[in-house]
């Protein structure tokens, strides 16, 4: 008869081993991990936890990364927005070549469309933030969020109305933007989603009556 062995006795489970890897490639790693916790169970399960066992390393090698979650996770919103914010901007047509201010509109939703499909983690990250997203992250986004409408208002303020039309470039950009993120969501959560085509169609209705089509 066998001898029952303790729980002392008992082998223990080995933590995750981590090789050495330069610290700037740790990190990367870490934040590609925190990203997909994101992106798979939503922000109100990230944690040190969750980020460690993602990546397949101990607690102890995140904390030699980063100084705790606020950090990492400003961290990774600052590469993902980086990312994104250089591909809205690339995604504004260019106002040399597309001199009408409604084909401009336009051209600009197919090609935040397209956007979308290429990268939506990134724009998951940035547009699907629950209320229980860490404040820096929050007021983050909302820095950017600013920063893009002041370019949609001077865009507004440089392009010339139709006669006793007066834009309000602040009020205008505003709405634009919010209606931009509303069916960007759309599109990142419901497959039934508005197809650029169709909102670009209802976006030239609308701006045609500030910036008409010149008669022929």
């Amino acid at each position: 008869m066998s001898t029952p062995t303790s729980p002392s006795d008992r082998p223990r489970r080995r933590r995750p081993y981590a090789p050495r890897v330069p610290i700037a490639e740790r990190r990367e790693q870490l934040l590609d991990a925190a990203l997909a916790v994101i992106v798979s169970d939503g922000y109100a399960r990230v944690s040190i936890d969750a980020i460690a066992k993602r990546a397949q390393v101990a607690r102890s090698v995140v904390y030699g990364a980063f100084d705790d979650l606020d950090d990492l996770l400003l961290t990774l919103l600052d590469r993902q927005q980086e990312l994104a914010f250089t591909r809205l901007l690339a995604s504004v047509p260019d106002t040399r070549r597309t001199r009408d201010p409604v084909d401009f509109a336009c051209e600009a939703v197919h090609r935040m469309a397209a956007m979308l499909r290429e990268d939506p983690d990134t724009w998951r990250l940035i547009l699907l933030t629950p209320a229980s997203t860490p404040p820096a992250v929050h007021a983050r986004i909302e820095t950017d969020r600013a920063r893009f409408r002041r370019r949609v208002a001077s865009w507004i303020e440089s392009a010339p109305a139709a006669e006793g039309a007066a834009p309000d470039p602040e009020v205008l950009a505003h709405a634009l933007v919010a209606c931009a993120e509303h069916f960007a969501r759309l599109a990142l959560t419901s497959g039934d989603a508005i197809d650029a085509t169709r909102l670009a169609g209802q976006l030239r209705l609308l701006l045609g009556v500030i910036w008409p089509a010149p008669s022929a």
